[in-house]
């Protein structure tokens, strides 16, 4: 099989590792490319009749390919097999049989009348690590139900959070808890991955969106176990941080984050000629701020009307108080630092041309990750797979391609 690695240099961090990625949508293909970033070879699974459901999530399209799809699934290699049929599944038990890492997220026991749940394929591969992704957990009174983002951000708890003080519960604008649990699963599989080196034996592991969620609500979570209170919504403020937040300025919005005492002195005494503030007992310590937010912030509020976000940004850097323009995501993906930063690639696509991706965010010194190579075509890699992975000659090839098992992309 071809193996990932980074071009002129060491090997990539998980270059001999071969995965078989049953996801589709954003949490699974969130996780697999984490790891085809890391020098995986993911081999992506895909109905050939559509293909992962994202290719068909838009507009926006280019040529064809769903912006939703490019986003989750560089650098792997699309596979389409109806695993509905015999010679499919036959398909991926022999891939299973080779892979160090099986990846899923069909609805409870969905695999299992295909012969392809943990217990089967682990019996003839003992060191497969096999990981499930739903929305609830395999072991869960909710098993049965689907896992939608939208719905775990409300139950979760994160939507009550998130909007304006006095305003309604709102989501968040990506979809955060298939982000956390893409992020959560890849680093359960590279432990699993890491014990089944060392002990000789894989295992199954068992990701809910929910779970992923509740854990990410971090402070917010732990001060509502601790004080036994609801948390509130706070808008664009902080809820045990003052000031930090967004203030208007006199043409745009801006981020002032004092994390500190030492911070809001120099905002006070410096900036804003408001040395007084400091010494105020309703003020002096970030404990008082937080009780007294609102006439604090009055009293900040209108000042920052008085000057620019770009005049008011240059003086609180050089102060040194954290701060921000509050840039739009066009503005953010063009920014000096992203550039700087390489987290925009342009990769050649086979029908698009050049395609630009946001780029992997691991930056290893020793073993970087792999230069992108663009999301594939559906079937695009079919019979390269079939004859490099499975060693299939073209008698076996052309029995299963008359069977309708399996997809080649023109």
């Amino acid at each position: 099989m071809t193996q990932n690695t980074k071009l002129g240099g060491n090997a990539a961090p998980l270059s001999g590792i071969f995965v078989v990625d049953l996801t589709r949508v954003l949490a699974g293909p969130w996780s697999t490319m984490i790891l085809a970033d890391l020098g995986a070879d993911v081999v992506k699974i895909e109905n050939p009749d559509g293909g992962d459901d994202t290719r068909h999530w838009g507009p926006p399209y280019a040529a064809g390919e769903a912006a939703y799809y490019l986003c989750a699934n560089r650098n792997k290699r699309s596979l389409a097999v109806n695993i509905s049929k015999p010679e499919g599944q036959a398909i991926i038990r022999a891939l299973a049989a080779k892979a160090d890492v099986l990846v899923e997220n069909y609805k409870l026991n969905g695999l299992d009348k295909f012969g392809l749940d943990y217990q089967t394929l682990s019996a003839a591969n003992p060191k497969l690590v096999y990981c499930s992704i739903s929305g609830y957990g395999r072991e869960s009174p909710l098993a049965v139900r689907p896992g939608y983002d939208y719905v775990i951000q409300a139950e979760s708890g994160l939507m009550s959070i998130n909007g304006d003080t006095n305003g309604e519960p709102m989501k968040v604008g990506v979809a955060v808890a298939d982000l956390f649990t893409g992020m959560a699963a890849a680093q359960a599989i590279l432990a699993a991955v890491i014990a089944a080196k060392r002990d000789g034996l894989g295992q199954h592991i068992d990701m809910a969106l929910y779970d992923c969620q509740l854990a990410m609500l971090a402070n917010v979570a732990s001060s509502a176990l601790v004080a036994n209170t609801e948390p509130r919504r706070y808008g664009n403020g902080h809820p045990t941080v003052v000031p930090y937040q967004t203030f208007p300025s006199a043409d745009m919005p801006l981020v002032v984050a004092v994390g500190n005492d030492r911070q809001f002195a120099l905002l006070c005494e410096r900036l804003l000629n408001l040395p007084d503030l400091v010494s105020d007992p309703k003020f002096a310590t970030n404990a008082a701020r937080v009780v007294n937010r609102d006439e604090l912030i009055a009293i900040l509020g209108p000042i920052f009307l008085t000057r620019t976000a770009e005049e008011w940004l240059a003086e609180l850097q050089k102060a040194g108080i954290p701060s921000g323009a509050v840039r739009t995501v066009k503005q953010g993906l063009h920014a000096p630092e992203t550039a700087a930063r390489g987290m925009v690639q342009t990769v050649d696509h086979p029908t698009i041309g050049d395609l630009s991706l946001v780029a992997s965010p691991l930056k290893l010194s020793r073993t970087p990750v792999v230069d992108p190579r663009a999301p594939p075509l559906l079937g695009q890699h079919s019979l390269e797979v079939l004859r490099d992975i499975l060693g299939y000659d073209e008698t076996t090839i052309a029995a299963i391609r008359a069977s309708g098992a399996v997809k080649v992309q023109p």
